[in-house]
This record gives C-alpha cells, sequence and structure tokens, in this order.
C-alpha cells in the first residue's frame, strides 16, 4: 500500500506527460492536415439583390443575406463597438488567449453571463466561416488551427473585414452592412454610435439579445448595450461625456414573412426566370453577390400592388387570378408587375404565366387592319343581333352583341365605342383576318400564343398572357412603335463590374397615320362606351378596351396614356368557370373590377404629372361616310342553332 502511495505522483507525472504529448501530437497532426478553405470564398458568397431601377432594394436571391463592404467603409465607431464587446484586444492578441479565456470565465461569473466571450474575434471567424457548429474537441482543435493559419497569412484588418462580413446577425442578415439595413434601415456608414453598440450586443447571440424576436431581450439587450459603451469608454474609444449622450437607439420591428411573401415574390421569381435565360444559373444566384437593377419603377410597383388592394374585390374564390402589367411605350421597359397577393401561398405569377381568353381586347387589331385597308371610322354597319357567319371552313358562326342588344345602322367608331360584336366579326373578315392575326403579332402578341386566321378571332378566341396584351397595347400608346418588353436593365458582378446590359429594342411596326386613328377610337372607349367609368375616374386623356369572354369566364382592361400602358385580368383556373357573383356583381366584365384597378394605377403613378395629350386623328372618314352595311354576306339565318330551352324544375 505505502509502495503504491510512493508510485502515484510518479505515475501522474506520467500520465500528464503521455496526455501532453499526446495533445501535442494531435494538435501537429490537425496543423499539418487542416488546411484553410478559400477565404475569399466564403466572405464573398452573397445573396443576389434586386433593385428598382432607381437602385433601391426589392428583395433578395439567397439563401445567405450579405452584402460585402471593405473595411475602409466601416465607421470606427462601428468597429470600436464590435471590439468592446467581443475582443478588446484584437490588434494586441495572438489568434487564440489562454488568459482571455479565463478573464472572460471570471468576468462572465461576476455579471451574471452578461460579460465578454471567451474567443477572439478570429477564433470566431474561423468557426463562423469554416466550421460546423458542432460542439467536440475535435472541432474546437481545428478552430484553434484555423486561427493561427488565419493569423499567419492575414493582416488583422483582413481577418476583421472578413469576420464582419461574416458574422451572423439574426433576422437572416449575415454582416454588417445587410443588419444595418435590417435593424435600422440605414447603410453602415450612417451608423451612430448608439446603433453601432447595438449591432455588437446583438450578434454575441441574436437570439437572446434581438428585441424583435422575444419582449423580454430587450432588457438583456439594454444591459449588453451599457457593457459596450462602458468598453468603448474603458478603451478610450469614446469619452464620458459622449457617453452620457448617447441614447438606446429604436430598433426595427421583425419581419416574420419569407423573402418571397407577397406581391413582390412574384417579381423576384420572374427576374430570376428572366436571369436563367440570359445564362445566369440558380447556384450563380444564389452565392454570386449580383446587383441586379430591373427596369421596375417603385412607384408604379407600389400604385400597382396598391390599386389591386383598393379595387379588387374582398371576397373571392381562391383561384381568382388577378394579374398586371404596366409598360412604357417605346421601350418596352416593365416598370410595375401584379402576379398574385402571395407567393408564397401560391407560386403561379397571373401576369406571366396564366392565359386567359382576351375576348373584345382583339378588337383594336381587327380596326388596325380595317385602318390599313382604308376603311375609315366613319365607315356605317349594321349591328343588328343575332348575325350568322361562314366561319372560314364551311360551318356556321353565329355572333351575339353583349346582352343581345340591337343597335340598327351605326358608325365603326360607335361600333368601337360599345363593343359591337356583329359589325366587328364582318369588319375582321372585310379587312383579312390574316391581315387580323398579322397586326396582333405586329403589336407584341408573341408566336407562342397560338392565333388561328378564322372570324372568331376579332373577338379574342385566343388566349394571351397579360404581359402580351400590355405589351401591344404600349405599341398602340408609341404610336405604332413595338419595343420588346423586358425587365432586366443590368447586372453588376459582386466587384461592381458590369455582366449585362439590358437595351430597348424597338421597331416602327404601324405608321402614326393609323396610330392617331385607333388611339382616337379607344379615347372614346373611355368616355362614353364600355370603358367610360375609367375616363370619369381618370381625369386625364386615355384610351382603351375592354375585354369580356364568352360566360364571362375573364375579364380585362388594357389602356394606356401617352406616359404608360397597363393591362388588368381577372380570370379563373377553370376557363369553363364564370366571373360572375364575384365581389357581389352579377356580371364581371371588363369595364368593372379590372376597369378600376387600371384607373387606380394610373391615376396613383401619374399623380400630378403633367397632363399630354394625344395626336390629332387625321383619317376620322372625309366627307361622305362609307356603307359597309352589307359588306360581308351573311349565310341563310336558318342555319341558326335554336337554342335547347333549359327544363324549369318543379318545385316541390
Amino acid at each position: 500500500m505505502n509502495n503504491l502511495r510512493e508510485r502515484l505522483p510518479r505515475i501522474a507525472v506520467l500520465i500528464a506527460g503521455f496526455g501532453f504529448v499526446a495533445g501535442v501530437f494531435v494538435f501537429a497532426f490537425a496543423y499539418f492536415t487542416v488546411s484553410i478553405p478559400d477565404p475569399n470564398a466564403y466572405v464573398n458568397s452573397q445573396s443576389t439583390i434586386i433593385q428598382y431601377a432607381d437602385g433601391s432594394e426589392i428583395g433578395r436571391i439567397g439563401s445567405e443575406n450579405r452584402t460585402v463592404v471593405t473595411l475602409a467603409e466601416i465607421p470606427l465607431t462601428v468597429r470600436n463597438a464590435v471590439m468592446a464587446a467581443e475582443d478588446r484586444n484584437f490588434y494586441n492578441n495572438k489568434a487564440f488567449s489562454i488568459t482571455g479565456l479565463a478573464q472572460a470565465a471570471i468576468d462572465n461569473v461576476l455579471t451574471l453571463g452578461k460579460g465578454r466571450g471567451g474567443s477572439t474575434i478570429t477564433q470566431q471567424y474561423a468557426k463562423t466561416a469554416f466550421l460546423t457548429p458542432e460542439r467536440s474537441i475535435v472541432r474546437k482543435i481545428k478552430e484553434l488551427v484555423i486561427a493561427i493559419k488565419l493569423e499567419n497569412q492575414f493582416s488583422k484588418d483582413q481577418i476583421f473585414e472578413n469576420y464582419l462580413n461574416t458574422i451572423y446577425f439574426g433576422r437572416g442578415s449575415y454582416g454588417v452592412q445587410t443588419a444595418s439595413q435590417v435593424y435600422f434601415g440605414t447603410t453602415v456608414d450612417k451608423l451612430n454610435v448608439g446603433q453601432a453598440a447595438v449591432l455588437a450586443s446583438i450578434l454575441r447571440s441574436p437570439g437572446l439579445y434581438d428585441p424583435g424576436y422575444k419582449k423580454e431581450n430587450l432588457p438583456r439587450l439594454e444591459k449588453r448595450f451599457k457593457y459596450v459603451i462602458d468598453g468603448m469608454v474603458e478603451e478610450k474609444w469614446l469619452t464620458k461625456e459622449a457617453a452620457a449622450k448617447i441614447k438606446f437607439p429604436v430598433v426595427n420591428p421583425r419581419v416574420t414573412s419569407g423573402a418571397l411573401a407577397g406581391p413582390k415574390g412574384y417579381v423576384i421569381s420572374w427576374v430570376e426566370h428572366e436571369l436563367n435565360k440570359l445564362g445566369f444559373t440558380d447556384e450563380q444566384l444564389l452565392v454570386g453577390g449580383y446587383i441586379i437593377k430591373t427596369t421596375l419603377v417603385k412607384e408604379a410597383q407600389e400604385a400597382a400592388v396598391a390599386a389591386v388592394n383598393k379595387e379588387a374585390p374582398t371576397k373571392a374564390p381562391e383561384n381568382l387570378h388577378i394579374g398586371l402589367v404596366s409598360i412604357k411605350p417605346g421601350t418596352g421597359e416593365i416598370i410595375a408587375m401584379y402576379g398574385g397577393k402571395d407567393y408564397l401561398k401560391y407560386q403561379f405569377n397571373a401576369a406571366t404565366q396564366g392565359i386567359a381568353s382576351g375576348g373584345s381586347s382583339f378588337k383594336p387589331f381587327a380596326l388596325v387592319a380595317a385602318l390599313e385597308a382604308g376603311i375609315p371610322l366613319s365607315s356605317m354597319w349594321n349591328g343588328d343581333s343575332p348575325k350568322v357567319y361562314d366561319d372560314g371552313i364551311g360551318r356556321p358562326y353565329v355572333v351575339n352583341n353583349y346582352g343581345g342588344e340591337e343597335w340598327g345602322k351605326i358608325s365603326l367608331l360607335t361600333a368601337t365605342e360599345h363593343s359591337v360584336n356583329t359589325i366587328y366579326v364582318p369588319l375582321g373578315i372585310k379587312a383579312g383576318v390574316d391581315k387580323v392575326v398579322d397586326v396582333a403579332r405586329r403589336a407584341g402578341i408573341p408566336d407562342s400564343v397560338e392565333m388561328i386566321a378564322s372570324p372568331s378571332v376579332t373577338l379574342g378566341s385566343s388566349s394571351p398572357h397579360v404581359i402580351d396584351l400590355a405589351n401591344a397595347y404600349a405599341t398602340f400608346a408609341a404610336q405604332g412603335v413595338y419595343a420588346k418588353p423586358f425587365i432586366i436593365n443590368e447586372v453588376q458582378g459582386p466587384n461592381k463590374g458590369i455582366l449585362y446590359q439590358g437595351r430597348i429594342q424597338a421597331q416602327e411596326v404601324f405608321s402614326k397615320e393609323v396610330m392617331a386613328d385607333l388611339t382616337h377610337a379607344l379615347y372614346r372607349v373611355t368616355v362614353a362606351g364600355t370603358g367610360g367609368i375609367v375616363g370619369a375616374r381618370l381625369g386625364r386623356p386615355s384610351a382603351g378596351k375592354t375585354g369580356t369572354s364568352n360566360d364571362n369566364a375573364s375579364a380585362w382592361y388594357n389602356g394606356y396614356t401617352p406616359e404608360v400602358a397597363a393591362s388588368v385580368a381577372f380570370y379563373r383556373d377553370d376557363a369553363t368557370q364564370s366571373l360572375n357573383g364575384i365581389g357581389g356583381l352579377n356580371s364581371v366584365t371588363g369595364g368593372s373590377f379590372p376597369a378600376r384597378i387600371w384607373a387606380a394605377y394610373v391615376k396613383a403613378y401619374l399623380g400630378k404629372a403633367p397632363i399630354q395629350q394625344f395626336p390629332e386623328p387625321t383619317n376620322i372618314g372625309g366627307t361622305e361616310p362609307v356603307d359597309f352595311v352589307n359588306a360581308v354576306p351573311e349565310m341563310d339565318p336558318s342555319l341558326i342553332p335554336t337554342p335547347t330551352p333549359t327544363p324549369t324544375k318543379k318545385k316541390k
């Protein structure tokens, strides 16, 4: 027993010595086997920022919400606040500090866990950037090895810059620049000392200190805030007098919804879609740190969303889709887009993905074809209803006016004002249904939209996207200049280099004279016809056309002023389902909700902008109006099928 007692100290020394040698061996092995991943690859891994045309932010693509800034762009007060919170001797210490760990332990005991951390900033950067959050001896050894190698390869300024661009501040924000925007709505260079101290306090543990996460975090944050300010005074980075004047700042409320929530999700997803077409992959967009400047105008986009929120029916079926696209005439720049209420709930863009029967929205194409064929607005036509025509392959095509209205002999201008079907079908036939299709294509209806050169094409038997009709009417607004629509104006790389530059692709496709007459007719629609509600509410010259398909399955309003063109459509998933009854209306037409939304949007967007006038019409009719009452022969009225009456159910 005595021998054992005598040998115990030697055994303890041997065990300690073996442990020390083993530890040295493990550390040496780790030092030579653990390498530093490329720091730049991580630090510069940042989300792609999508901006309005004016440079303000719309949203981001990517899992890490980070914007990289140089150390020179980060104020000294911000740097000092972070060091006061996390590592006051950063510029003097080594990669890790044994005494620092011991002091931190004592400090946290005395302050009940509210003191400084034990890791140096270099260790924190190594842990955040290159390691998993697991708690193990192996990970801790790797952290120390990477920290040592970082100190050997990089300057203190480089490590601090990477740290400030890497560290997580909560609320999905990585790096001090993004945290400044998330918590205070400003950039890092504009932070005051109080705001800097709050961010420095939060980064230790956002879940414990972010007051937007939990209300009980606020007292903890205020104490941590005082600790940071006192530390800055202690290190002589701040005078006592200046510290006494610093007030705890107001922190922005926490936004709990996702980055794609709400209407902006449709914009972001469409921008991503267009970037993919330009060759930018999803993976590149997630980590590439691109800056995407779009053509979207912030005021226009906000006006579009507000118009839908204000004028759309509050109680509507879940499968009701509302799409809006607005385009700048003559340039093709998409300035506003509304694809739905909440992208997180339904990933279907009503403005660019969905299609719906265009209805009478297509009548202007027939009118342009007629004007180009020399048929004036003063020409006289027969608007009786119903009528029957050859559908192009020998079968009867029955045409009725909306509500069965009988118009008798009226001018083409009046027929346009009131959207008279039984005049527009023979008008299209007289001008040539192939010419109607050609006009639609020239105006901007793409080849992907099927159009058959038959009498029904004039009444909108085809089903375009909202963006297609918006672009076609933008061609009319630009006095016949077609411009390819686009939404990506510029793509900048993370180094601010230009990787892609959008350009206007425009050409004149219609004469100004024809466009002046068309615009006059569509202007009359807004003041005296089916879209009259629009003219009454807009307070400035506008031109437009309603569109309502058979059985009211879709409803459109497409219109323009000299400055802006826009289309609004209502439709449902099933093309056989009627819109009638929605919003308490027995009949939902283009002149109802779509027209109201269109007017609210344009009125809000243009605001008090100077009123511009349309060009004067040049060929309204001459002295003697041409009579086209019998221009297109009808088929035998006896061929009109007799409707089968719907059986009436007897009451029990």
